[in-house]
């Protein structure tokens, strides 16, 4: 009987070997996506290339920084009273002027017509009423005269009415003498009534015209008078004293009536002009205090006025200096100013960066604790400042973060650093 032959096992890879190996590496490429991609897409940056920072624990200073031009507190314009040519120049821009100071002289041709007019309308008022007067008093002298015959015919009358009378009754003379005398008596005496009111209602009549007559005289001299110091506004003058700032009138250029020409900066005092985003518009408020820095000096100032109006994203205040201001201070300077929102509180503070443009400050990179990578996470965030954030919720002091722009992360969750 012959002995069984023992079969040696065939060396090398064989196919169930192949799947066993396939599992395995699937069930380890499952096991890094699910170690490495648990928090979802990740992109790679160089850690040289960003800004990482410190959240920091803190005392929050509620304050901005604009920038602000220097202004006189006080500016008179000039506008031009009368409409002219500009014949002449006295004094040029910046310059110091005094109240009353000529400073330019204009030529007004249709002016000077109208003052030849409005004086012979004058004259020829006056000689009118002149003439009236004469004629008045001539009325008057008739009038007068009337009632002295009336009153030297009426005598008469009456004086022959008596005599006839007497010899009526003594019967010397007839009846028809009689009456003839006394209608004659009557009627003088009707006309001696009729010549004294004439002459009442002439003389109320000679006194009403003649008032008149001075009343229009009156007002065409006040007229004349108005158009004379028309004249006088040809020359444009310094209504105050100060510092002529702005002239915008050459030899020879035709200027309208009301036409802006120039303005008098009074310089006792300056004022600075300021624009500020519109973000701050319910925060800023009159009173509030600000400081400027110069020369290693601070300068304290406070918010005069607020003007209501946004143009361009941006509103306008005026600052005031409350006590010392720069010695070399100009009109047309240029100063950052630190203005204050609010009183300082202590908060958790992240440093300002570009992240915010592109998150809006709902969210940020934080850095693990190993430094390998950055995770998203949701923050809020409160009041800001020139330097910081205060941070709300999300951020705890001594933690790093992304600050610089996000604009090469896409939508990722996640930055390796490297």
């Amino acid at each position: 009987m012959g002995m069984d032959k023992v079969i040696e096992k065939k060396k090398g890879l064989r196919p169930k070997h192949l799947v066993w190996a396939g599992g395995v590496l699937a069930i380890g490429l499952l096991l890094y996506l699910a170690f490495f991609n648990q928090s979802g897409s990740a992109v790679r940056a160089e850690e040289d290339k960003i800004t990482i920072s410190t959240v920091e624990d803190g005392l929050f200073n509620d304050y901005i920084t604009v920038i602000g031009q220097v202004e006189p507190v006080t500016t008179i314009y000039l506008d031009a009273l009368e409409g002219g040519q500009v014949e002449e120049r006295f004094i040029e821009e910046g310059a110091m002027v005094k109240k009353g100071d000529i400073i330019l002289r204009l030529e007004n041709r249709q002016l000077y017509q109208t003052i030849m007019g409005s004086e012979a309308a004058l004259a020829e008022k006056e000689n009118y009423l002149r003439n009236t007067r004469i004629n008045f008093e001539s009325e008057l002298i008739q009038s007068r005269k009337n009632l002295l015959d009336s009153y030297y015919r009426l005598t008469r009358k009456e004086r022959s009415f008596e005599q006839y009378k007497s010899l009526y009754s003594d019967q010397l003379i007839s009846r028809e003498d009689f009456l003839q005398a006394k209608e004659d008596f009557e009627y003088e005496t009707e006309m001696l009534k009729i010549n004294k009111l004439k002459a009442r209602n002439d003389s109320l009549i000679r006194v009403t015209s003649m008032q008149t007559l001075e009343n229009d005289l009156g007002k065409m001299r006040q007229m004349l008078q108005l158009v004379r110091e028309r004249l006088d506004n040809l020359k444009v003058k310094a209504p105050i004293d100060g510092q002529l700032g702005m002239l915008d009138a050459e030899v020879g250029q035709r200027i309208n009536e009301g036409q802006r020409i120039g303005q008098i900066n009074v310089l006792d005092n300056f004022k600075i002009k300021a624009l500020i985003d519109e973000h701050y518009v319910d925060r800023v408020k009159r009173e509030l205090p600000a400081t400027l820095e110069r020369n290693g000096i601070s300068y304290s100032l406070y918010v005069r006025k607020v003007y209501p109006e946004v143009r361009s994203g941006q509103f306008e205040i005026d600052l005031v200096f409350t006590g010392n201001k720069p010695d070399n201070i100009r009109t047309g300077q240029t100063y950052h100013i630190k203005l204050e929102l609010g009183e300082s509180s202590k908060s958790v503070l992240l440093p300002r960066g570009g992240f915010f443009q592109s998150t809006g400050g709902q969210w940020i990179f934080v850095v693990t604790p190993d430094g390998r990578e950055a995770v998203k996470r949701s923050i809020r965030i409160g009041k800001q400042n020139p330097q910081y954030y205060e941070v709300l919720e999300g951020l705890n002091p001594g933690e790093k973060v992304i600050t610089s722009g996000y604009e090469l992360f896409g939508n990722n969750d996640r930055v390796i650093l490297k």
